[in-house]
């Protein structure tokens, strides 16, 4: 990334998912549903989005629920 700006290195950054591809505790792929649940919940009750993306398990829904996206807070310190 030699020759850009920090404008530039952000802007790269932004949209990038960090969520694991997959549930810790059974292996269910749950990255495939992060942009959707992220958009939706803005609007909708997260109970509700997760259910309607399928989401069943409590490990899977934990995964989405808790995570914190930290790439935007982390990329300054690179």
């Amino acid at each position: 990334m030699e020759g850009q700006g920090p404008e530039q290195n952000d802007k790269s950054l932004t949209g990038d998912h960090m969520i694991p591809v997959r549930c810790f505790t059974c292996g269910k792929v749950v990255s495939s549903v992060w942009g959707e649940y992220k958009d939706r919940i803005v609007e909708e009750n997260p109970k509700d989005v997760l259910d309607d993306l399928g989401i069943k398990r409590y490990c899977c829904r934990r995964m989405l629920l808790t995570h914190v996206e930290l790439v935007d807070v982390m990329a300054p310190y690179q």
